[in-house]
């Protein structure tokens, strides 16, 4: 593509103008899987035209197994974006996410492993922790910070299995019957899911605070200092401490920056 002047409201115009035409030619003539997904990205982020973004997310993951792609349509989906009613479909997400998974997109396994470990998600999931902990130990395999975030923070208050959680109560949400108690602490061998270990729990936190995650390098500055899962040390409690701090005032520097540009887009 020949060079632009930036500056110049009408050259900017031709050259967002021909970027859509290469992206249309690369995706529906050459059909280029990643050019499909860059013609999508054009489509929500210039054009502002979910509908059509969205369509073309989908035929990427559909037809040319694109995981990327799969990802985006999984949050399309879920936030019932480029859809006529504007309702998600959390079922559907889901599967898109599952498939950007299979696909080896560590996004999309954050997300559909997020979806089967929360108790907070929507009733057309089913919940299964085994599943969604290995779709978040795959994530964190491949380097996604949040998942190892997460994958940490299981391993330190431990999940138990769905009857012990539900202990208090009879079928139905309903109170349990006067009289009977919840099964007392400690729990039984088999009442976890993931059983509580401040050692594996400290090995995820290092890795997600090594790629930058300021939640875990707080969580591991804690463990450092009161020597959980790991030999106590106060050194590495302050630096670990003060890599979270530094990423904290990046993140608020990164959102001042974003906030005076929306101000002043020019």
């Amino acid at each position: 593509m020949s060079s632009f002047d930036l500056k110049n409201e009408s050259e900017v115009k031709e050259y967002i103008d021909k970027l859509g035409v290469e992206y249309r030619f690369g995706c529906y003539s050459e059909k280029k899987p990643e050019v499909c997904h860059l013609l999508g990205d054009y489509l929500e982020g210039i054009r502002k035209d979910f509908e059509k973004a969205a369509k073309v997310y989908r035929s990427n993951c559909d037809d040319y197994n694109y995981g990327k792609s799969c990802l985006k349509y999984g949050n399309y989906s879920f936030l019932g974006k480029g859809r006529a009613s504007d309702k998600g479909d959390p079922a559907k997400a889901y599967s898109y996410y599952e498939k950007g998974c299979t696909l080896n997109d560590p996004d999309a396994c954050l997300h559909s492993g997020l979806l089967l470990v929360s108790k907070l998600m929507p009733k057309e999931i089913t919940r299964d922790v085994p599943k969604g902990f290995e779709l978040l130990k795959k994530s964190c395999d491949m380097n996604n910070s949040g998942a190892c975030f997460y994958l940490s923070g299981m391993y330190i208050s431990g999940v138990l299995k769905d009857e012990y959680q539900q202990a208090k109560k009879g079928a139905h949400g309903e109170q349990a019957p006067a009289g009977e108690k919840p099964p007392a602490e400690p729990r039984p061998p088999g009442a976890y899911v993931v059983e509580r270990n401040m050692e594996k729990a400290f090995d995820f936190a290092y890795k997600a605070c090594e790629l930058r995650n300021m939640y875990a390098c707080a969580n591991l500055s804690q463990m450092y200092a009161k020597g959980d899962g790991t030999t106590r040390d106060e050194k590495k409690a302050e630096k670990y401490k003060k890599m979270a701090m530094e990423m904290q005032d990046e993140v608020k520097k990164q959102q001042q920056l974003t906030f005076q540009q929306g101000l002043n887009p020019t």
